[in-house]
């Protein structure tokens, strides 16, 4: 089969192309040649912008597209086109935060998706990342109906992850000493290997399977308890976990997600963050790496690292001992009094 990445070269692309080189398929990469521009030296590139020039795309034909970058529709319409007479199956990378609300444990993919509340923002922010996504899909629908299939990953995480955003717990365990473990034990969470994504997208287009999957693990449920013992486990660390609750956390401003990662409060409106169903992924043949692998991979890949590069996610090691001092003196009873008569 012949496949066009639009990108390609980023975090989840490589982990994507490697398996259709893999697997024979012809590959075609298109890009600014700006990210990882040494990669796959054997495979025919394509420069240019997206968003400015697309001829050198015209008049060729692939089997199948796969749309790692796009995030507004107009980057979905010039696409289309050039392309949509052209190629069989369009692949786009879109994302769970398409849903309108994560109240609802379970929910799928029959989801309501959010809305902009300016059609013409040409800003990507925390409100407007998930309703642009799901703009892209509608458009890419309609100008391949039928033919698209859209793909809702959770956190993509794994080796070359830059966002850290699963990466911190690895490094953070492999140090040891005490650690913040964020709310309560059984709390849930979901992710998945982008290595496991990548081979399951290039699956999809090999069995042509169109239309929407929420594209995240694990299988069953993992709890956060589960997931820090078992990269615990991959590692030779004296770690130790101090469980915190959520509430005393914001109280001392370590917020969820960003500074603890894969943590999200379990009730209201993120109640079903880490709860999405899998079930229609799985049912097409969406698997899963061991936690063990995932864990020990992502930090043999962080070690290659520089020490001292900026990390965009996680607990800063002052803010973490500030904040468990903070968390030992909340819990000191004060000494018994006595009264004389």
């Amino acid at each position: 089969m012949t496949i066009l990445f639009l990108g390609g070269t980023g975090f989840l692309g490589p982990h994507t192309v490697q398996p259709a080189l893999d697997h024979k398929h012809t590959v075609t990469l298109f890009n600014r040649g700006k990210t990882n521009p040494g990669l796959f030296p054997d495979v025919e590139k394509l420069q240019g912008d997206r968003r400015k020039d697309l001829g050198v795309l015209k008049d060729r034909k692939w089997d199948a597209v796969v749309d790692t970058s796009a995030y507004f529709p107009k980057d979905v319409t010039t696409a289309m086109d050039v392309l949509a007479a052209n190629v069989k199956q369009y692949v786009f990378i879109s994302t769970i935060s398409v849903y309108a609300s994560t109240a609802q444990p379970g929910m799928d993919e029959t989801a309501t998706l959010g809305e902009l509340k300016d059609p013409d923002t040409k800003q990507i922010t925390g409100e407007t990342y998930g309703p642009l996504k799901a703009a892209c899909e509608r458009e890419a629908e309609r100008r391949m109906p039928g033919k698209v299939t859209n793909i809702r990953p959770g956190l993509i995480v794994g080796p070359g992850d830059p966002t850290d955003r699963f990466t911190y717990w690895p490094e953070r365990i492999d140090r040891g000493g005490e650690i913040i473990a964020p709310g309560g034990m059984d709390a849930p969470v979901q992710f998945i290997d982008a290595r496991d994504l990548g081979k399951w997208i290039i699956q999809m287009i090999e069995e042509s399977h169109v239309g929407i999957y929420n594209a995240l693990g694990p299988k069953t449920k993992l709890s956060m308890a589960e997931m820090l013992y078992g990269i615990k486990a991959v590692t030779s660390s004296d770690a130790k976990f101090t469980w915190i609750p959520d509430q005393f956390l914001l109280e001392h401003e370590v917020g969820p997600w960003m500074e603890m990662p894969l943590s999200i409060p379990t009730e209201g409106e993120s109640a079903g963050m880490n709860q999405m169903s899998n079930r229609r992924a799985t049912e097409v043949g969406l698997t899963f790496s061991p936690l063990a692998v995932t864990a020990r991979d992502t930090l043999d890949w962080a070690r290659t690292q520089p020490k001292d590069r900026k990390r965009d996610a996680g607990l800063n090691s002052e803010k973490e001992t500030i904040v468990l001092k903070a968390w030992r003196e909340s819990n000191v009873k004060p000494p018994a009094t006595t009264q004389s008569s």
